[in-house]
């Protein structure tokens, strides 16, 4: 049994370790590259993308694949529907592997935003000093903001055009809570700019603005593909995978 793995989240390698050395089993991880020092799996492992629903289609073909997991972020746009068709057009069995998003708790104030553009809109109202989490593309929807000071983390370093008042701090989850709250502290943050991206790696930030009273911008996740089977964890993902190896 041949498997792909799409994505290279933490819930995928988690994944690709429940199943790396199954007896049997041939395992492959795909990874889409935007990382320059990615976190490898374990078993075989490919870096770049499939040319569209077309050419994935075509590599699940040519290379015997038997079941498909879509591991990839939330927000990672159109892969899950080039993943969905494919699946569909090779006639291989999909399941979407997707970490349950963040959820509100009493003392949090949560604003939400459907796109980085919204949140840019929104923001000036909410804070001058923002911790910004949305990774390293896309900045440009908040360079145009010259009133704001701006954090940026992430794990490269941000893609132009970028806003001028800018600190980039490079970093790679998971965080802890004391380090999230000497940050805020340090830097003077007084608003917190996140995507719903969920997973406990980067959430001890949300409780660290709640701690300090400050506004979090959450932007909401992408609408992904219908009628696909769900795994909320990577447990449930391999038993998913045995269970289809066992037909």
């Amino acid at each position: 049994m041949h498997v792909l793995i799409l994505g290279g989240t933490t819930e995928a390698r988690q994944l690709a370790g429940l199943l790396h050395g199954t007896p049997g089993l041939d395992l492959t991880s795909s990874l889409a590259g935007r990382v320059a020092s990615p976190r490898l799996p374990p078993g075989e492992v490919r870096v770049g993308g499939f040319g569209g629903a077309e050419g994935m289609a075509a590599w699940l073909r040519e290379h015997a694949v038997d079941v498909l997991i879509d591991a990839t972020h939330p927000f990672a746009g159109t892969i899950s529907f080039n993943a969905a068709a494919a699946a569909a057009t090779a006639h291989v069995p999909l399941l979407a592997l997707r970490r349950p998003g963040w959820a509100p708790v009493e003392g949090d104030d949560w604003h939400e935003a459907g796109s980085l553009a919204e949140a840019a809109e929104l923001l000036p109202a909410l804070g001058q000093r923002v911790f910004l989490t949305t990774g390293r593309m896309g900045l440009s929807a908040f360079a145009h903001l010259d009133a704001l000071w701006f954090l940026v983390r992430s794990v490269d370093a941000p893609v132009a055009p970028c806003p001028a008042r800018m600190e980039v701090l490079l970093d790679r989850g998971p965080f802890t809570l004391d380090g999230e709250r000497q940050l805020l502290r340090h830097h003077g943050i007084d608003v917190l700019v996140t995507k719903d991206s969920g997973g406990a790696a980067t959430a001890p930030k949300l409780t660290a603005a709640r701690e300090a009273g400050i506004p979090v911008l959450v932007i909401r996740r992408p609408p992904t593909p219908e009628g696909i089977p769900v795994a909320t964890d990577p447990e449930s993902a391999a038993d998913w995978v045995m269970k289809r190896r066992a037909l």
